[in-house]
């Protein structure tokens, strides 16, 4: 898939308007949680059919890549995830941090093979934290 059509997934913590707004503002494509999925489901669930579909997942969950189940399901479920660094910062910030960062996050889920965690700094910066091979993917 082009960079450019990368659907992004915006997980509940990054609430509903915002982030996204500003995201398709931008020009991307954006899912929001509580549209495909009840506000109560559980991580590992929606990450197995985001997986699925494709979608790269931004979050400012930065114990996503701590628990086993949620660990596990990223990684049978080849996601890509996005994961904000600052998590202090109001809707606005947040929008503006992804939106700086878009670019780079195509291009990073362009070069690299899912399943993988970046980060998102609030300057835009996006590194490689866990890679398919860190996270232990099997070919």
């Amino acid at each position: 898939m082009p960079p450019e059509q990368a659907v992004f997934f915006l997980d509940r913590s990054l609430g509903k308007e915002k982030v996204a707004d500003a995201l398709r503002g931008a020009g991307a494509q954006v899912e929001i949680h509580d549209s495909h999925f009840s506000p109560d489901a559980r991580d590992d669930d929606w990450l197995q059919e985001v997986g699925r579909r494709g979608w790269a997942v931004l979050t400012k969950d930065k114990h996503i890549r701590r628990r086993a189940p949620e660990l596990a399901a990223l990684r049978n479920a080849r996601v890509s995830a996005f994961v904000l660094t600052s998590g202090n910062l109001t809707g606005e910030e947040m929008a503006a941090a992804f939106v700086r960062a878009l670019k780079r996050m195509r291009r990073v889920a362009a070069q690299n093979r899912p399943p993988f965690i970046a980060t998102v700094t609030r300057d835009g910066s996006v590194s490689i934290l866990l890679s398919a091979k860190m996270l232990g993917r099997k070919r």
